[in-house]
């Protein structure tokens, strides 16, 4: 077995595109298993072209799977969607990384520190919970790895910077911490963590932790411009928005609908999903990238 063989699945998304890259400028030799039908993606061609190896197979074929991972040091899902794929598909390639003897096990729990959170408060954690205590079960070196928010969403799918209107909307406090990374920085970390066999259960990064206060400032400072704050009402407000929107648009095949955004700012405001303590000086190479960062480079596009 070489330490530095990995195997990914979800390299297809942003998150498990970039932790492939970020696999393959370590070094690492990199197997990506992908669903038959998207091995001819451009994503693929780009990593096949820096010397990955591209299996197209199905992750319910344990036999097939099972040979595929013989070798591998450790398994990484960067899978997303609902059940069918964060337990079953998951479940399946855990079966297959314990049947092909491999040691170490990455989920695709990079959120909030889930494990703090009441059963119910958020269906998307939910699942990967249920798909923890599977894991926690299996003969295998499990490391979760909890990043809270990314920061890119900031300005986009996480409404909470509103440009047009200079405001940071939020619930509850404008003093609550809250934990942020970006996309890309989550990426390095996990590649650095695969190529570790000394990691533990969990590994807990925030690349800023900021109040709303800090990002009013942070945005200010962005774009020259003076922001404002937008306290849309406490958090029982938020709750009862959330009760509202799933009710009307309950949407259940969509892996991010517009409650599920909500019940993860609700998630976040209560200050329970806190990342403590932070894992972030364990690789001294990342350089954390920070809100005002983020939120320049979004204030500058046209």
């Amino acid at each position: 077995m070489a330490d530095n063989l990995i195997a990914l699945a979800g390299a297809t998304g942003d998150l498990g595109f970039r932790i492939a890259q970020q696999l393959l400028d370590r070094g690492a030799t990199l197997l990506v298993l992908v669903r038959p039908g998207s091995a001819a993606k451009p994503e693929i061609a780009q990593l096949r072209a820096r010397g990955a190896e591209i299996i197209a197979i199905e992750l319910a074929d344990k036999a097939a799977l099972t040979q595929a991972l013989v070798g591998v040091a450790c398994v990484i899902s960067a899978l997303s969607g609902l059940r069918a794929t964060i337990v079953d598909a998951q479940t399946h390639l855990l079966a297959a990384a314990v049947a092909a003897g491999v040691p170490r096990f990455i989920p695709s729990d990079f959120a909030i520190d889930f494990t703090k959170l009441p059963a119910g408060s958020n269906r998307n954690l939910d699942l990967r919970r249920e798909f923890g205590g599977i894991l926690d079960k299996a003969p295998i070196r499990a490391t979760s790895i909890l990043n809270g928010m990314f920061m890119d969403l900031l300005t986009g799918q996480a409404p909470v910077v509103l440009f047009p209107i200079r405001r940071v909307l939020y619930w509850g406090s404008a003093d609550q911490p809250l934990d942020f990374t970006t996309i890309a920085d989550t990426a390095a970390y996990t590649a650095l963590a695969a190529l570790d066999p000394t990691t533990p259960r969990y590994l807990r990064i925030a690349g800023q932790t900021a109040t709303v206060r800090r990002l009013q400032a942070d945005a200010s400072a962005a774009t020259g411009r003076r922001f404002g704050r937008l306290r849309a009402g406490g958090l029982w407000v938020l709750k009862l928005m959330i009760n509202i929107t799933r009710r009307l648009a309950p949407a259940p095949g969509e892996v991010f609908p517009p409650w599920q955004g909500m019940q993860y700012l609700h998630n976040m405001f209560t200050g329970l999903p806190r990342l403590e303590p932070l894992d972030n000086a364990r690789y001294p190479a990342i350089k954390w990238t920070k809100v005002r960062e983020v939120l320049t480079l979004a204030a500058a596009r046209p």
